[in-house]
């Protein structure tokens, strides 16, 4: 993930919480890991970053792909400070960030987050 940022010290450094529950999502995480996606209707990259995400997820057991429509969740857009789509944020088990990226990621990229995630 090109733009990849600690997620621990970047939440902390925006004022961002450090954890997101399944509540916030609208479903369960993932039992290893979830990767979560910001999206909106008329984003290009997001149908890429879609695919990319459902493919790594589906090659890891235990962890989630999560799409979040950014116009209809604006409270939690806001509440992670989330500027532009698609933003894909990596949780460990636990909900706590630990990956931060916007803009399309390569799948070698989420690999290597998804990777030091579950670790």
């Amino acid at each position: 993930m090109d733009a990849q940022h600690d997620g621990a010290a970047a939440a902390a450094a925006h004022g961002r919480p450090q954890e997101i529950t399944g509540q916030d999502l609208g479903t369960g995480l993932g039992e290893r890991a979830t990767l979560v996606q910001f999206s909106t209707a008329f984003c290009q990259p997001c149908r890429a970053t879609r695919r990319i995400l459902a493919e790594v997820s589906g090659m890891v057991d235990g962890v989630n792909h999560v799409e979040i429509d950014a116009e209809s969740h604006l409270e939690l857009v806001r509440r992670l400070d989330v500027m532009r789509t698609p933003t894909v944020l990596v949780l460990d088990s636990a909900g706590r960030i630990t990956r931060r990226a916007a803009g399309q990621p390569r799948k070698a990229d989420v690999i290597a987050a998804l990777g030091a995630a579950v670790a």
